[in-house]
């Protein structure tokens, strides 16, 4: 039986799939043409899994409803240059040409063929020692492979020895330049750095004749059809609001969508005779949220290798008026390259997915704050267990009352958790105090807003209950006003009758103007939409009170 694959690329007949039909077509039409046809995008999200699938294409010269290939079109090979990085220009040269013949020689066998003698006597002579003499081998091996294209994809093209790589670049640009025909007719290049990213003096760059080639994650379609395999194969069905969810929370990121397919599926144990539900979900999100696998180990490196990338990612995710996707930024470039941050459809920076955001706030959430032992107030009979109902429901509304209050006990202290940015130490505090008392009942929390800016939606899950407590930085009323509406239409597409509001104003001096305003902030409870939203505006107490101005008047 096939199963979901999460190491390395996968293959149809052990894995389960996504057949990118559309994008192979895609693929295959550029090659036709001749394209040196580039992707760069992060780790672990599917590239060499599909040029390998689009390079059987080209092997079985099957036309997958095109004009791209007929009988015998193409001669297409794969290179892979991981293994040349700490090798000498010479070396990188000598084995190149190995792995060509032995690519040659491979293609041959799949296709149940023999080479010509004279092919056979122009690998045996030749000796590959620099640029020039790779570019007269393509000319020669071209008149012996015509009428066939001369194709090869270059995997972890990062791999090359940055000595190597101005000169192999050019080669590649003098050939393609030259005009048709020519050889190889086209190259597939897929690494992680783009171009100018890797030719650090520029020399190189821009390299123009690639064509990008954006590879997308999953479609909530792609999803379904993936899950369907084995739906299909097993007979266990998943309910579609699993599959929305599965979607959501990954943004279809290959790994991450076939990482919770895979607990699903193998991990919870979940009766084949039963259908795998909501309940199922939420179990497999918080297994998933917890474990440490290379998909998050390289997340969090990158975004620890640099501590401006804290600083941006913060701000992305408390600034409603968004940071401009610039990849002419330096640390914007970095943080794209990584698969961490992507362009929003109103050009703006967004965290790729709600499970990437939950593991950024982890990541730069301080291990102790120091305060948990001022999160429950005196009065306390059972500690985090008085928030639970005599029917086990949470009382939401006491619970973040509480908060609140803890809030305004810490005061000033809270703008002194260590390694903390100011802006988001409500938010983590909010996080870090729902996430204990969440343990210790026993229920679920993670974070579903599809990452927009400034907005982040936190979802438990308890008895089968689900709680939406919303959280924004104070930007004003009419954006306070207007976030409340935000939540509403929010609540009823979630079928939740009630959800929670909670806004951090950072002002040096909240103008605190109305009758629902005390020295503790705002609260009230509005009806809208014929739901129930309950609001807080808590004040982040700048400073210790020895330093606040006295304005009241009284000496």
């Amino acid at each position: 039986m096939r199963r979901f694959g999460t190491q390395g690329p996968v293959n149809p007949q052990e894995h389960y799939v996504v057949s990118r039909s559309d994008e192979i077509a895609d693929f295959i039409k550029r090659v036709e043409e001749g394209r040196c046809v580039v992707i760069f995008a992060p780790r672990q999200t599917g590239k060499t899994t599909f040029f390998r699938r689009a390079l059987d294409v080209l092997v079985a010269d099957s036309d997958i409803e095109t004009e791209a290939a007929s009988p015998a079109a193409y001669f297409p090979i794969p290179l892979n240059f991981d293994v040349y990085k700490n090798t000498s220009v010479a070396d990188f040269y000598a084995n190149l040409y190995q792995d060509i013949c032995e690519e040659i020689e491979n293609l041959f066998q799949r296709r149940g063929g023999t080479p010509t003698e004279a092919l056979i006597q122009l690998l045996a002579d030749t000796e590959l020692t620099n640029p020039h003499t790779l570019r007269r081998f393509f000319r020669r091996l071209e008149r012996l492979l015509t009428p066939q294209k001369f194709v090869f994809i270059i995997d972890e093209f990062d791999g090359i020895p940055q000595a190597a790589l101005s000169d192999f670049l050019h080669t590649l640009r003098h050939i393609y330049i030259a005009g048709k025909p020519r050889c190889p007719h086209s190259v597939g290049i897929i690494g992680v750095k783009s171009i100018a990213q890797l030719n650090y003096d520029r020399s190189i760059s821009p390299f123009n004749i690639q064509d990008e080639f954006h590879l997308p994650n999953f479609t909530l379609e792609q999803v379904q059809e993936l899950l369907e395999q084995y739906t299909n194969e097993v007979g266990q069905a998943f309910v579609p609001e699993v599959i929305e969810s599965i979607h959501k929370q990954t943004a279809g990121q290959p790994v991450l969508v076939n990482r919770f397919a895979q607990i699903l599926t193998e991990e919870l144990q979940v009766p084949k005779t039963e259908p795998i539900t909501l309940a199922h979900f939420s179990e497999a999100h918080a297994q998933l949220l917890e474990e440490d696998n290379v998909n998050f180990t390289h997340l969090l490196t990158n975004i620890r290798r640099d501590p401006r990338f804290e600083s941006l990612l913060m701000r992305i995710m408390a600034r409603e008026e968004g940071v401009d996707f610039n990849l002419r930024s330096d640390i914007v470039s970095e943080l794209a390259t990584y698969g961490v941050i992507a362009r929003g459809d109103d050009g703006m920076c967004e965290i790729i997915n709600p499970i990437y955001l939950y593991c950024i706030l982890q990541a730069f959430k301080a291990v102790v704050n120091g305060l948990e032992d001022e999160y429950l107030h005196d009065g306390t009979r059972e500690g985090f267990l008085d928030y639970l109902t005599p029917t086990g429901q949470i009382d939401m509304k006491a619970l973040l009352d509480n908060f609140r209050d803890f809030i305004i006990r810490a005061g000033f202290r809270i703008l002194q958790v260590p390694d903390t940015p100011q802006e988001s130490v409500g938010r983590h505090l909010l996080l870090a105090y729902l996430d204990q008392f969440i343990k210790l009942i026993g229920g679920f929390m993670h974070i579903e807003v599809p990452t927009g800016r400034g907005r982040m939606d936190i979802i438990i899950i308890h008895n089968q209950q689900k709680y939406i407590v919303e959280t924004k930085i104070w930007r004003g009323d009419n954006r306070y006003q207007a976030g409340k509406k935000q939540l509403a239409v929010y609540l009823s597409s979630e079928g939740v009758a009630e959800g929670y509001y909670v806004v951090f104003d950072h002002r040096q001096n909240p103008a605190l103007g109305s009758p629902s305003v005390t020295g503790k902030g705002r609260i009230e409870t509005e009806t809208i939409d014929g739901l129930t939203v309950r609001s807080y505006v808590i004040p982040v107490i700048q400073e210790p009170p020895s330093k606040v101005p006295n304005t009241s008047g009284i000496q």
